[in-house]
């Protein structure tokens, strides 16, 4: 068989959606959960694969996950060595998803399979990504609903990407936005504010949320730091990814700003007003000042070697072309 036909082969059988379910400690609720997956995307009429990641679950769920794919051949198991977190399992996934387009949701049956197609809808349309937005959520106010509500109005804030629900698992993704995308942290509720800077289109629309049944919420309030931590460094990869000098370079030359003025005024005291340098913190501070200006500075040269290392090294392009037009080759 040539190399043409294997790849015509090949893209014969690769699946158009790929569902993407991370579970940790779910064992009450895959069983039930890929039902309902399946179920639905047998409506759809399209060719299909789900993944489950077990994500380092201490109970029964890699052993009902394994049950799973025995029985149905479009179900692959990934079992992940230890307990990384949301985004890793995700990120695992999308490595091993062959489909054209990405589903992605809980594995805590809150999140509603029969919204797929919703989604599928709406990115037709024209989107590279459909965000769900839970309106009408199901978990308790004061510890997940109102902490939620201020970390998506910040990240809409910050980021510009505005968006009711960045929490919502229920997404769905044309794979050539996410293929690029490597994920680490939180930093999967992220994606969209990705697609927007590779020039994509981001709608949301309203899905069902459901009230947990089994199991007990893996998400706690000092997930909303690791978010916030998270965005301070998207923020920064996207203002200063290719230009780290700039940010390092700033607070260097605003230290030997203050250095200067410290020192100044040291000097004012100590001529006009006779003040003895050892009665003041200014000299103490000048030094402090000039030492972390030329840190910073020095900071900043050394990130720009690495950057350019990384992109180098790599064969990577600081822009990306969005088509072509009359090229000539």
């Amino acid at each position: 068989m040539t190399v043409e036909k294997k790849e015509k082969n090949q893209k014969a059988i690769r699946p158009n959606l790929s569902v993407i379910v991370p579970f940790y400690n779910e064992e009450d609720n895959i069983g039930s959960l890929y039902k309902e997956i399946k179920s639905t995307l047998e409506e759809t009429e399209r060719t299909y694969e789900i993944i489950f990641v077990n994500d380092g679950s201490s109970d029964k769920t890699l052993e009902r996950g394994i049950e799973i794919a025995e029985q149905d051949s479009h179900v692959h198991m990934i079992d992940l060595l230890r307990n990384y977190g949301q985004t890793a399992g995700l990120m695992a996934g999308l490595d091993h998803a062959q489909g054209d387009i990405i589903i992605s949701m809980d594995g805590d049956g809150q999140n509603d399979p029969a919204e797929i197609p919703k989604l599928l809808g709406k990115l037709e349309e024209g989107y590279s990504v459909v965000s769900g937005w839970r309106a009408d959520r199901q978990d308790n106010a004061m510890t997940r609903t109102l902490p939620s509500r201020i970390a998506n109005w910040l990240i809409s804030k910050v980021s510009g990407v505005h968006l009711h629900d960045y929490g919502c698992a229920l997404k769905a993704y044309h794979r050539e936005v996410v293929e690029q995308v490597r994920l680490y942290g939180e930093m999967h509720r992220f994606i969209p504010i990705y697609t927007v800077w590779q020039g994509g289109k981001i709608a949301e629309i309203e899905v069902n949320h459901r009230a947990r049944i089994h199991g007990e919420s893996k998400y706690g309030l000092n997930r909303i730091f690791k978010v916030l931590l998270d965005l301070f460094l998207v923020m920064f990869l996207k203002r200063y990814m290719t230009k780290p000098i700039y940010i390092f370079g700033g607070f260097g030359f605003a230290s030997l700003l203050l250095a200067f003025i410290c020192g100044l005024w040291a000097v004012w005291l100590k001529i006009f007003d006779g003040v003895s340098f050892i009665l003041t913190p200014l000299p103490m501070l000048t030094g402090t000042f000039f030492t972390t200006g030329i840190l910073c500075i020095l900071m900043g040269l050394l990130a720009e070697l690495l950057v350019r290392t990384y992109f180098e090294s790599q064969n990577k392009n600081i822009y990306q072309v969005k088509k072509h037009y009359n090229k000539k080759d």
